[in-house]
């Protein structure tokens, strides 16, 4: 396929064969497999192409809660999502002398939001969702070399030399995302891309990530308790922060933060395109070997004691960049989660924010009418934005706040000491703007929300599909996507997650 810029169509859907847009996604990772396993879910057309030729189990895990706990009942996963978590009612904040300073507590949740919050593995999540997609609709192996966009249509090429067209490009591919790379260079020549989305992704701290081989509560007492026990520790003089899960699968998931200055950012810059991969891995597990850790029934244990319990490759050491970027989409190439905004892992909402994309995304592109020209596209694409943007913003500055509290500055140590003194008043107000953003699935029957505290408008939520009889009987009548408005008081999680 040739793609021609200039190219428009100006058809009449009336007499065209009903034709729903395919779209091509890149990247299979939390946030791809969601909007395909939705697009599969509402039948339209897609294919995921992810440019790893396997996909390793890497990662430590990942706090879910009220904000998805919905949206996976609608896809009639949560039976299966709640098997392979593990209840976190609490966070503890600990010191090197393996004491608790303070909790932060999550024990009403379900009274409050209709649904508890659980650790869950990130290698058992993906397999979850991955599950639910047509194997036949995942294509590994695809590097993304180029893409081209127009009236006409969008054409990708790949490094193995193949080509994929359709009609819609999603760039989930990561903080790197060579969608937005492509995407950007050719916005930037045109000098229509804001200067601030040039600048490199920044970044202030590294993370070892990793999840033990399963462990006996003789080795680890803690796992034979119900509820996950989530435990952040605090340096007292030194740039680093650690934390242990137990998980249902009788696993530790577990994870060192680096706080770097001047000097050890340049020592790190190296590893800056290294996602979930080895490189420097052993060397930062020498670091980190001796920290105090705590395992239960008084037994004296170190991070030391999770690295030897700990099959070598499913060590990681990653960066933790920082950003939200401005420019969302263009014609009719768009970006979600950490493709377009990329959080600091500390305030756990990452995931979760992807996912919401991924709903919101699919609820408007299953509201677009049958053979979508680029202004119905770029409309659906700036309601996406409208709805999300300011949600992500207020998720960015939660994720800075769980940053700043776990780190060794001042700023830091007045965070803690504001966290551990909270009135119980304003904490739960606090709580109630962090899970207010429950968005639902449009096409999808609808799952009653049990909370005492009403979800936040989506405006998503209203969109509808083309309704094709109304157009064989009207042949003058065409369904158009009314533009999403922003949602009012954006807020987010601010569970803290490794």
């Amino acid at each position: 396929m040739e793609i021609n810029p200039a190219v428009t169509f100006k058809h009449d859907r009336s007499v065209m064969f009903a034709k729903r847009p395919k779209v091509l996604i890149t990247g299979a990772g939390l946030g791809g497999l969601t909007l395909g396993m939705l697009l599969h879910k509402a039948n339209i057309p897609f294919d995921i192409y992810e440019r790893a030729t396997e996909v390793k189990p890497l990662g430590s895990a990942m706090y879910f809660n009220c904000t998805t706990a919905n949206f996976f009942k609608q896809c009639g996963i949560y039976d299966e999502f709640v098997a392979l978590g593990k209840l976190v009612s609490s966070i503890q904040m600990c010191n090197e002398d393996r004491q608790v300073e303070f909790s932060i507590d999550f024990s009403d949740h379900e009274k409050q939001f209709g649904a508890n919050g659980y650790i869950v593995p990130r290698p058992q999540l993906y397999e979850l969702l991955r599950s639910q997609i047509p194997k036949e609709r995942i294509h590994l192996g695809k590097k993304v070399l180029t893409m081209d966009q127009g009236g006409n249509g969008v054409l990708v090429r790949f490094s193995d030399g193949t080509e994929a067209e359709g009609d819609i490009l999603v760039g989930a591919d990561g903080a790197y995302s060579a969608v937005r790379q492509g995407l950007y260079a050719k916005l930037k020549k045109g000098k229509k891309l804001p200067a601030s989305d040039a600048l490199p992704l920044p970044f202030s701290t590294v993370c070892l990530v990793a999840q033990t081989r399963p462990l006996s509560a003789e080795e680890f007492p803690d796992l034979a308790l119900e509820e996950c026990q989530f435990r952040n520790t605090i340096g007292t003089e030194k740039m680093y922060a650690w934390a242990t899960l137990t998980t249902s699968q009788n696993t530790i998931c577990w994870g060192a933060t680096l706080f770097l200055d001047e000097e050890t950012s340049k020592e790190n810059d190296a590893f800056r395109t290294s996602e979930w991969g080895q490189e420097a891995a052993q060397a930062m597990c020498e670091d980190v070997k001796d920290f105090p850790i705590i395992s239960g029934h008084g037994k004296i244990f170190t991070l030391q004691d999770m690295i030897d319990r700990t099959p070598k490759e499913l060590i990681s050491k990653v960066m933790l960049e920082e950003k939200v970027f401005k420019t969302w989409y263009h014609c009719r190439t768009v970006l979600i989660g950490d493709a377009c905004h990329k959080f600091n892992p500390q305030g756990g909402v990452g995931a979760t924010n992807a996912m919401h994309d991924a709903i919101v995304l699919a609820n408007l592109i299953n509201g677009l009418p049958l053979h979508p020209i680029v202004e119905d596209i770029e409309s659906a694409f700036s309601a996406y934005k409208n709805e999300r943007f300011e949600w992500v913003n207020e998720a960015f500055e939660s994720s800075k706040v769980h940053r700043t509290m776990i780190g060794q500055s001042m700023a830091s140590k007045l965070t803690r000491f504001f966290t551990k003194h909270i009135p119980v008043w304003l904490f739960k107000r606090i709580q109630e703007r962090a899970c207010s953003y429950r968005p639902q699935v449009a096409f999808l029957p609808l799952i009653e929300d049990a909370g005492r505290v009403k979800p936040a408008p989506q405006p998503s939520l209203h969109v509808k599909a083309p309704v094709e009889r109304k157009q064989e009987t009207n042949p003058n009548t065409t369904t158009i996507t009314t533009t999403a408005t922003a949602v009012d008081e954006p807020v987010q999680s601010t569970t803290t997650v490794v």
